[in-house]
C-alpha cells in the first residue's frame, strides 16, 4: 500500500501514546518529512519544553505552541507530532481541521503509564503523585482527543511499525488526505 499525502497528518494524544515514534515510522513509509512541534518550539526558544514551563509558565508555552502549529501547517504536507496538550486548544483544533487531519493515537492509561513512568522530561508529571496526575490528564483530555478526525487504537503488543501501518490504513480511506497510488 503506497500513498501520496495531500494534507499534513497531525498526531495527537497523551504523552506516551507514541506520537513521535509512530510519526517517524509513518513519515518513512510515506516518504514525507517528520516534524515534532515540541522540537520546533525548543529550537526557536533555544530551551527545552521543561525549561520554558519553569521559566515562563504553561500559558506562555501554549501560545508559542499555537504559533508553531500554524506555521508548520502552512508548509508542505508532512507528519506532525504534537505535544499532548496541543489539541486541547480550540484554535489549534480549527487550524488542524482546516489545513490537515488530526489522528488520535489512543492508548489506555496502563499502557501510557508503563511508557512514561521513568521519563524525567515530562513537566506536567513533576508532581508528588505522577500516576494520579497522568490519570487526571487522561480523564480530562479523552473527550477532546475524541474530536480528532481519525482514531487509531494502540495495544501493548503493537510495535511502532504496526501502529504506523494502522495509521496508514486509516488514512487510506480518506481521499481528502491521501491519494492512493
Amino acid at each position: 500500500m503506497k500513498g501520496k499525502l495531500k494534507k499534513t497528518v497531525v498526531l495527537v494524544g497523551m504523552m506516551g501514546a507514541g506520537k513521535t515514534a509512530v510519526g517517524n515510522a509513518l513519515a518513512r513509509l510515506l516518504e514525507v518529512p517528520f516534524l515534532d512541534s515540541d522540537d520546533e518550539i525548543e529550537r526557536a526558544a533555544n530551551m527545552t519544553v521543561a525549561e520554558i514551563f519553569a521559566r515562563d509558565g504553561e500559558p506562555f508555552f501554549r501560545a508559542r505552541e499555537s504559533e508553531v502549529l500554524s506555521r508548520l501547517l502552512a508548509g508542505s504536507p508532512c507528519i506532525l507530532s504534537t505535544g499532548g496538550g496541543a489539541f486541547l486548544a480550540p484554535d489549534n483544533r480549527v487550524v488542524i481541521e482546516e489545513k490537515g487531519v488530526a489522528v488520535w493515537l489512543k492508548a489506555d492509561l496502563d499502557l501510557l503509564w508503563q511508557r512514561v513512568r521513568h521519563k524525567t522530561t515530562r513537566p506536567l508529571l513533576r508532581t508528588a503523585d505522577p500516576k494520579a496526575t497522568l490519570a487526571g490528564l487522561f480523564d480530562a483530555r479523552q473527550p477532546v482527543y475524541a474530536l480528532a478526525g481519525i482514531t487509531v487504537e494502540s495495544k501493548p503488543d503493537y510495535s511502532i511499525e504496526d501502529m504506523a501501518r494502522k495509521v496508514m490504513a486509516a488514512l487510506s480511506g480518506r481521499h481528502d488526505v491521501m491519494e492512493m497510488e
